[in-house]
Protein backbone atom coordinates (compact mmCIF):
# COMPACT_ATOMS: atom_id res chain seq x y z
CA UNK A 1 0.00 0.00 0.00
CA UNK A 2 1.54 3.44 -0.71
CA UNK A 3 0.19 5.97 2.26
CA UNK A 4 0.63 8.89 0.17
CA UNK A 5 -1.89 7.34 -2.32
CA UNK A 6 -4.09 6.53 -0.18
CA UNK A 7 -3.92 10.20 1.89
CA UNK A 8 -3.92 11.68 -1.17
CA UNK A 9 -7.43 9.63 -2.32
CA UNK A 10 -8.78 10.28 1.05
CA UNK A 11 -8.60 13.71 0.99
CA UNK A 12 -10.27 13.86 -2.06
CA UNK A 13 -12.82 11.36 -1.25
CA UNK A 14 -13.47 13.84 1.88
CA UNK A 15 -13.64 16.72 0.07
CA UNK A 16 -16.24 15.57 -2.51
CA UNK A 17 -18.56 14.35 0.65
CA UNK A 18 -18.25 17.69 2.08
CA UNK A 19 -18.78 19.59 -0.73
CA UNK A 20 -21.95 17.79 -1.66
CA UNK A 21 -23.33 16.92 1.28
CA UNK A 22 -23.34 20.54 2.28
CA UNK A 23 -25.25 21.81 -1.06
CA UNK A 24 -27.50 19.12 -0.56
CA UNK A 25 -28.62 19.67 2.85
CA UNK A 26 -28.61 23.80 2.36
CA UNK A 27 -30.86 22.83 -0.78
CA UNK A 28 -33.04 20.52 1.53
CA UNK A 29 -33.28 23.34 4.33
CA UNK A 30 -34.37 25.87 2.34
CA UNK A 31 -37.43 23.89 0.57
CA UNK A 32 -38.61 22.32 4.12
CA UNK A 33 -38.48 26.32 5.60
CA UNK A 34 -40.57 26.91 2.21
CA UNK A 35 -42.82 23.91 2.32
CA UNK A 36 -43.47 24.96 5.95
CA UNK A 37 -41.98 21.69 7.49
CA UNK A 38 -39.62 23.37 9.81
CA UNK A 39 -39.78 26.83 11.24
CA UNK A 40 -36.03 27.78 10.09
CA UNK A 41 -35.49 28.49 13.87
CA UNK A 42 -34.84 25.12 15.63
CA UNK A 43 -32.23 22.62 15.34
CA UNK A 44 -31.97 19.48 13.39
CA UNK A 45 -30.69 16.43 14.34
CA UNK A 46 -28.74 14.85 11.70
CA UNK A 47 -26.75 11.52 11.40
CA UNK A 48 -23.89 10.73 8.92
CA UNK A 49 -22.86 6.80 8.14
CA UNK A 50 -19.67 6.00 6.66
CA UNK A 51 -19.31 2.67 5.35
CA UNK A 52 -16.60 0.77 3.61
CA UNK A 53 -17.53 -2.91 3.19
CA UNK A 54 -14.44 -4.58 2.44
CA UNK A 55 -12.77 -3.38 5.35
CA UNK A 56 -15.81 -3.62 7.80
CA UNK A 57 -15.83 -0.04 8.70
CA UNK A 58 -19.44 1.24 9.45
CA UNK A 59 -18.76 4.34 11.55
CA UNK A 60 -21.97 6.79 12.51
CA UNK A 61 -21.69 10.33 13.62
CA UNK A 62 -24.91 12.15 15.32
CA UNK A 63 -24.92 15.92 15.49
CA UNK A 64 -27.43 18.65 15.79
CA UNK A 65 -27.33 21.54 13.34
CA UNK A 66 -28.34 24.91 14.34
CA UNK A 67 -30.55 27.07 12.60
CA UNK A 68 -30.30 30.19 14.70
Amino acid sequence: MNEDVLNASLRKFLKTVGVTSQREIEVAIRDAVADGRIKGTEGLKARMVLTIEAVGLNHTIDSTIELE
